[in-house]
């Protein structure tokens, strides 16, 4: 692996100091090449340290309605006020969900089982049906077609993870007349955790099982299944911070989740974005000289099913709305075994969703351009809909960020190019209490959050990389050749 972190005197393009440049004092202007090398990968750590000190003060969690989300809100509003911005954090409504009892017996033993997000309790005492599984094909459980020919009315339904989100799934069987459905990982990593997405669109009671007992399940033909779930509506907050100047009818945005799943610190997911952005913030500083107004968004309850970027871009009118040029998510940019990915913005790869809206190709070339400078060939990674850019590729912004991994396993091609552990998770650590920061891959970080000052000082001077034609001058264009997208 060809990694030459901090080696951004490399980039092309005059290295300018970024800083807290105030036109009105004559400062330089900011672009991609002086914001990266401004970004300092030991202060990215050390806001890391503290929301792990965070979490480890508050119950091990960031967790949306905990204490622990509110002082991770405070530290992040800290930094950028003590930076010169004003900021805001507005407030939404956040379904929280709990999870108490859950049970699965089949052929006279337990088998574990873990309640989706949002999944509807089972009646007291549980509920006892007949299993019926939906055959495996190339779209397990996502089409009503899947069920043609089987009598589904009152059973249970298994069905494989992948390709569609769980809501189909789910929607899917609910709509045939199942009382509820267990999904089977596709992967031999324990229990496949995931979200109905909201409390609306949760029908019917909805568990994860791992790999291993969905091959088991297949033989049988009944299951005792009990599902003890509350939800409860709370508050949350999200954390935004606009600069000063710059054109504010043409915003480059840019994300990152604040909250960590219940059961860890989430320093990876996603304080390795939060840090990453906080601390390109403060090297921009709130009064750049930049052509356009960059907005920085620090998401909450995003593990809870995306709420609080749904409710921002929810609340903007049409004027709004137009005012942002792009989306830029940042969303688990340290992965342990990490690999390097670029959202596939114009859907190359042809691996699930489609392409984002118009301009989301441009800002995949662009990125994967500067991973390339970086000293990494990135790959692609698919609008999957799991992180915040969905809710804006939703309302036509083009989006496009920087990615390391999840639970996804990483090949052995991928291995030989990035290095690693082959046949592994990407972040083996992913929604544990072992997300912490002792489990970060520095070195991913580091590349990452150059990457993303380079990203957002490019765009903060020019967005017309959007629509894939780099500004005059811009070596990166030479690089694009290479990076095959």
């Amino acid at each position: 692996m060809r990694v030459r972190v901090g080696l951004v005197a490399g980039l092309s393009g005059a290295l300018l100091l970024a800083g807290c440049s105030d036109p009105d004092e004559g400062g330089p202007p900011v672009d991609g090449p002086g914001l990266a090398a401004a970004i300092d990968a030991d202060a990215v750590m050390g806001d890391l340290e503290q929301l792990q000190r965070i979490a480890d003060e508050n119950g091990g969690n960031r967790s949306v309605g905990t204490p622990g989300y509110d002082a991770s809100v405070d530290y992040v509003v800290g930094q950028l006020e003590g930076t010169g911005f004003d900021v805001e954090t507005p407030e939404f409504d956040v379904d929280r969900f709990d999870a108490h009892t859950q049970t699965l017996a089949f052929a006279g033993r337990d088998v574990p089982v873990e309640a989706l997000t949002y999944s509807p309790a089972t009646p007291q005492g549980g509920l006892t049906a007949r299993l019926v599984p939906a055959p495996p094909d190339e779209t397990p459980g996502c089409e009503a077609t899947d069920y043609d020919g089987l009598d589904v009315t009152g059973a249970v339904v298994l069905v494989d993870r992948g390709v569609c989100p769980f809501a189909q799934k789910q929607q899917v069987a609910a709509d045939r007349g199942a009382v509820a459905v267990l999904v089977a990982d596709n992967e031999d990593e324990g229990l496949p955790g995931g979200t109905l997405g909201a409390k609306a669109d949760a029908r019917i009671p909805t568990g994860g099982v791992s790999k291993a007992d969905g091959v088991a399940l297949r033989q049988g033909d009944a299951v005792t299944l009990t599902l003890d779930t509350t939800v409860e509506t709370v508050k949350s907050r999200n954390v935004i911070a606009q600069t000063k100047t710059g054109d504010s009818g043409n915003v480059v945005m840019a994300g990152a989740h604040l909250d960590s799943v219940p059961d860890g610190p989430g320093i990876n997911d996603d304080g390795s974005g939060v840090a990453s952005l906080l601390e390109t913030a403060r090297q921009l500083g709130a009064k750049p000289n930049t052509a356009n107004a960059v907005r920085f968004a620090f998401w909450g309850a995003e593990e809870e099913g995306l709420n609080g970027s749904t409710a921002y871009v929810d609340g903007l009118d049409d004027a709004a709305r137009a005012d942002i040029a792009l989306y830029l998510n940042f969303d688990m940019v340290g992965s342990h075994n990490a690999g390097y990915f670029v959202y596939d913005g114009d859907n190359s790869d042809n691996v699930g969703e489609g392409p984002g809206p118009e301009g989301s190709a441009g800002i995949e070339r662009t990125f994967a351009a500067i991973v390339l400078q970086l000293g990494v060939t990135p790959g692609g990674t698919d609008f999957d809909g799991r992180s915040d850019y969905g809710p804006f590729i939703a309302a036509g912004i083009p989006a496009g960020g920087l990615f390391t991994g999840a639970e996804e396993k990483k090949t052995p091609a991928q291995a030989q190019q990035w290095g690693g552990e082959a046949d592994a998770m990407l972040d083996p650590n992913y929604h544990t209490a072992q997300d912490t920061v002792g489990n970060i891959d520095r070195t991913a970080l580091a590349l990452n959050a150059q990457a993303i000052g380079y990203g957002i000082g490019h765009y903060a001077q020019s967005t017309d990389g959007v629509n894939g034609v780099p500004p005059a001058g811009d070596a990166r264009s030479a690089a694009r050749a290479d990076v095959g997208k």
